[in-house]
């Protein structure tokens, strides 16, 4: 995968604008009469940060004076944060084990004072450091606390980074793909949650990835492809007009070439280059250079592919991939392209290409791996004395303690034994409701039963979106109770229409409300209970309204916008999960609601298609829908018959 979510959010490295050395002349002349308090030492953090992409010397001085300035005020949290200033300045310049160093010492001070912040963001990069080091082990070791403690904090924006980290690690091995699969799908529900839109499509995206890397391993499962490709296409809609918009467009023309749909494949490898073109990024112009030579390889277009090949050499050559396995692929298609033109020549001179990148390959890889042994070697030397220290300290009191200790918990264990017994039947009976109030009742016996459910494509399912007209200005006329005891009221009368009609309450979002018919289990009928559901919930409204106004208080209107297509359904979440569902359809779905009227239940195309002759619509053409183009629409009046 390209564009993993693996990289330290606080590494990345930015070019260095006029601005920015306004802003840092502006720091430096601050600094000048700053006193000797908190700001001084923010300023030479921030005057490090500046400095680290030009001069990472310079970032490290200003890190230490930061750090000693924080320890001459006692100020625990700028030592800190000043460690994790020198640890990004010591990465910079690929000095790695001193960046592991100050950032582990920058754990202990968050870890000290409890900057919970602090540790999962030290956790996360201490991580991503073992990770690009080759040791997987200690890099999903530190994920999986960073994600913990990301959790404990409820900070979506790191829940969501460390959990596609961890997906990352289990991405490389065939072995793992479902588990990388999961953490990404986990990954897309906290991107989603923070509404970072970069962040969103790149998640969606990586999913679409795993699914190719799946199909790899399993050539026949041709649903793998529908799959990758309806996670891009989400990618796409995201990161449209973006750096990472021809990434994905490539991924597309790569599942589509998997598919022998090659004309599709083409159109979107000139749509990726011409995105990396715009972008000025030459690794997505030779990706789609090279998907289009693989393309007219496979049509048996042999010359047309080796113009395309030569492009894609000279690109990654001039980028540094002379020593890649992308330029393998190059240099094993043009052998093979000249022998089939009977240019047996090139065809011998690019077949020894081809043996020299992968000998240098081989030895890349070799020398990682002994880099890696000989990173954990001089860890090892370096932390040695304090981890020797920390054993024997830990020893003494193991001595201490233990009798006592041990004495103490085995009657203790036997007191709760006792006492807990005969409450297991009764919580397991309360669990069981519990899970049933959260997931349909197939996924909560799946998951009881396997520990684990498996997220389902389902090619018909009808999404229902309500939404509140002028919540925020009704909110602010009501008491807090008041407002909850309302919206309680409504919520709990359309969760009983639901249950009424089948369908699945998905969840609420403030004071939208959103349900699908047709799954877990499909059926037929999900159109037809939608719209009946929603013609209820438009009366319940307009009786609600009535009282309201009877007495003179503030009352709901609402708008309802129903749209039917596939999704993919599952389990998403680490401690509270959910069942939840993703794909295009939850979009457009939404945009009938937006794109609808108080009062009015609003259809797509799709859905009156499946219940014209059950209910009464009226046609109201094609209307804009934001991000979506001009889509058919129809509000529906009543039940025919």
């Amino acid at each position: 995968m390209k564009r993993l979510l693996l990289a330290f959010l606080l590494l990345t490295a930015v070019t260095y604008t006029r601005a920015q050395d306004a802003e840092l002349d502006s720091l430096l002349k601050n600094l000048k009469t700053a006193p000797d308090d908190t700001n001084k030492v923010n300023t030479l953090i921030a005057i490090s940060s500046k400095y680290r992409n030009s001069s990472a010397d310079s970032a490290i001085y200003f890190a230490e004076q930061a750090k000693t300035e924080a320890e001459k005020i006692y100020f625990p949290k700028g030592i800190g944060y000043a460690l994790k200033a020198l640890g990004l300045a010591f990465n910079q310049k690929g000095d790695y084990v001193n960046a592991l160093q100050k950032w582990k010492q920058a754990l202990g001070i968050f870890e000290k004072y409890s900057i919970k912040t602090g540790e999962s963001n030290m956790l996360n990069n201490i991580g991503a450091v073992y990770y690009a080091k080759g040791d997987e082990n200690n890099a999903l070791d530190n994920y999986l606390k960073s994600l913990k403690i990301a959790e404990e904090i409820h900070d979506t924006l790191r829940i969501g980074t460390a959990l596609a980290n961890i997906a990352g690690v289990y991405s490389n091995k065939p072995a793992t793909y479902q588990k990388s699969l999961d953490y990404h799908r986990k990954a897309l529900f906290f991107s989603i949650a923070s509404g970072n839109s970069e962040l969103i499509g790149n998640s969606y995206a990586n999913i679409g990835e795993i699914f190719i890397s799946m199909q790899k391993e399993d050539s026949g499962n041709m649903k793998l492809l529908d799959s990758a490709l309806l996670y891009l296409k989400q990618g796409q809609v995201y990161l449209a007009n973006t750096y990472n918009e021809a990434y994905v467009i490539n991924a597309m023309g790569k599942v589509y070439r998997l598919k022998k749909e090659n004309v599709h494949a083409l159109d979107l490898y000139q749509m990726g280059y011409s995105s990396g073109k715009t972008f000025e990024s030459k690794l997505d112009m030779g990706q789609a250079l090279l998907g289009s030579a693989l393309t007219y390889q496979e049509e048996k277009d042999f010359n047309t592919a080796i113009s395309f090949y030569k492009k894609a050499e000279a690109l990654m050559v001039d980028i540094g991939l002379d020593e890649s396995y992308d330029i393998t692929k190059v240099y094993e298609g043009l052998a093979f392209s000249c022998a089939q033109m009977n240019n047996h020549v090139d065809a011998f001179n690019y077949q020894q290409k081809l043996i020299d990148t992968k000998d240098k390959i081989y030895n890349l890889e070799v020398d990682k791996k002994l880099g890696t042994k000989l990173f954990a070697f001089e860890m090892e030397k370096k932390q040695g004395e304090i981890n020797l220290q920390e054993e024997i300290i830990g020893r003494q009191k193991l001595v201490r303690n233990g009798f006592i200790g041990g004495f103490a918990i085995m009657v203790l264990f036997a007191v709760v034994f006792f006492l807990q017994r005969n409450k297991i039947g009764r919580e397991k009976k309360r669990s069981d409701e519990l899970l049933l109030n959260i997931l349909p009742e197939e996924v909560a016996e799946e998951l009881k039963a396997k520990g684990e459910a498996e997220a389902k494509h389902i090619e018909e399912v009808t999404v229902l979106f309500t939404d509140f007209k002028g919540f925020t200005a009704i909110a602010e006329k009501l008491t807090p109770k008041e407002l909850v005891t309302d919206i309680h009221e409504c919520f709990s009368a359309f969760d009983h229409i639901m249950e009424k009609y089948g369908m699945e309450k998905i969840k609420t979002i403030g004071d939208s409300y959103m349900a699908a018919g047709g799954l877990p289990t499909p059926n037929k009928t999900n159109a037809s209970d939608a719209v009946n559901a929603a013609i209820e919930i438009r009366q319940f409204i307009e009786e609600g309204k009535a009282r309201k106004i009877a007495i003179g208080k503030p009352y709901f209107e609402i708008r309802i916008g129903i749209h039917t297509g596939p999704v993919v359904a599952g389990i998403v979440g680490v401690k509270k999960f959910a069942y939840d569902i993703w794909g295009d359809t939850v979009n457009t779905a939404s945009r009938m609601e937006s794109s609808g009227e108080v009062g009015k239940v609003n259809i797509s195309g799709n859905t009156y298609a499946l219940v014209k002759d059950k209910f009464k619509c009226i046609q109201r053409g094609k209307i804009e829908a934001r991000g979506k183009g001009e889509i058919d629409m129809y509000f529906v009046e009543d039940r025919i018959g």
